[in-house]
């Protein structure tokens, strides 16, 4: 909880801040900036965003409200935000092209291919509030990363850390879009920096490059269309119309990013431990599917990927293998699974075996 520390610029606060930015460095972040916190342009757009129902079954987002574009509601105090990137793409990993375009494997976001970030970023944000706290004494903080309801691409334009683009990610023209955020919210000003601007200009391939439309405007995602939501928030059944268009994609999507030219300035990271773990780079469907549920927690355990559970896993993959090219050990693959436990697997399980026994009658 935040002190009742007054609003303040402390002493010698510019001299602190590049302390800040050095210890973050250390710490591994690629970048620091600070924040100016007043969201009331955002604020709007993202409740026109919430009235459209682009939100999906993703409730959590109304029901906290104008919180998440108001630092002082959800933390009393509030006066500055540091907000804090870290690279993520991991240079050992197999060519996403490569894997998307081979329907026999499949592809997981290349953000979800190693630890789980939101305990790292955590770890290392809490250590940066310990060495600022150690500097200038006992102050109120609370650092974020993905864990609370935080509107953290405007927070980092502000910060200077880059620009929302038109595929709502946050981009920058030094080392494009393959980063996390993570936020400190603390009770005491210090300097804010210059707010990045725009420079997507004309550029909209981010937007035919989406597989199931769902940047449906310049700067505004559907994400009841989105891959990422489907195969990731989405706790039912997948929609027949999109399942088709995801391909092998069985852990969010990456294909906006991908398309964007900006991202030939992009960096691998220096963290081992968002590396590749249990070859999920290039992983074959076939195999994915028939781990039992002891392997999943295994494989997944410390990853992203745990908190979809085993059942959304086998459906996800179903529908990946749906996609693949026809083959005995494909068809037999699904056929084990065509009695599972789960309704929801079963589902998929049979649209899948539908799509390849209609391929295959087209061909005799």
């Amino acid at each position: 909880m935040l002190s009742q520390a007054a609003a303040t610029l402390i002493p010698d606060s510019a001299v602190l801040l590049a302390e800040i930015r050095g210890w973050a460095q250390e710490l591994g972040f690629a970048q620091v900036g600070v924040a100016n916190i007043d969201l009331a342009s955002d604020e709007a757009h993202f409740l026109d965003w919430l009235d459209a129902g682009f939100n999906g079954e993703m409730e959590y987002m109304s029901r906290h409200g104008t919180k998440r574009s108001r630092p002082a509601d959800l933390l009393p105090g509030t006066v500055t935000c540091l907000s804090a990137r870290m690279n993520y793409w991991p240079a050992e990993a197999a060519d996403a092209t490569a894997t998307l375009e081979d329907g026999r494997l499949g592809y997981v976001s290349r953000y979800a291919l190693g630890r789980d970030y939101h305990k790292l970023m955590r770890s290392r944000l809490q250590k940066l509030c310990e060495r600022i706290v150690q500097r200038v004494g006992p102050r109120g903080y609370r650092a974020f990363a993905d864990s609370a309801p935080v509107l953290e691409k405007a927070l980092a334009r502000n910060a200077g850390l880059g620009w929302i683009g038109k595929h709502t990610n946050l981009i920058d023209s030094e080392s494009g879009s393959y980063f996390f955020l993570g936020e400190i919210y603390l009770d005491f000003a210090l300097p804010a920096d210059t707010p990045g601007t725009a420079h997507c200009g004309s550029c909209s391939a981010c937007m035919p490059a989406c597989p199931t439309g769902a940047i449906v405007a310049p700067y505004r995602l559907d994400a009841r269309r989105c891959i990422s939501y489907l195969t990731i928030e989405l706790k039912g059944s997948i929609p027949l119309e999109f399942r088709r268009a995801i391909g092998n994609r069985i852990y969010g999507c990456d294909d906006c990013q991908l398309a964007c030219p900006w991202n030939k300035f992009s960096r691998p990271t220096r963290e081992r431990d968002f590396g590749v773990r249990h070859g999920l780079d290039q992983a074959e469907l076939v195999a994915l599917f028939a781990w039992s549920a002891a392997d999943f927690t295994h494989n997944t355990s410390g990853s992203a990927i745990a908190r979809i559970g085993y059942e959304r896993w086998l459906r996800n993959v179903a529908v990946g293998l749906g996609n693949a090219p026809s083959s005995p050990a494909v068809i037999a693959a699904l056929e084990a699974r065509a009695d599972d436990a789960s309704l929801l697997v079963r589902e998929h399980v049979a649209w899948a075996l539908d799509v390849h026994l209609r391929r295959i009658s087209r061909a005799e």
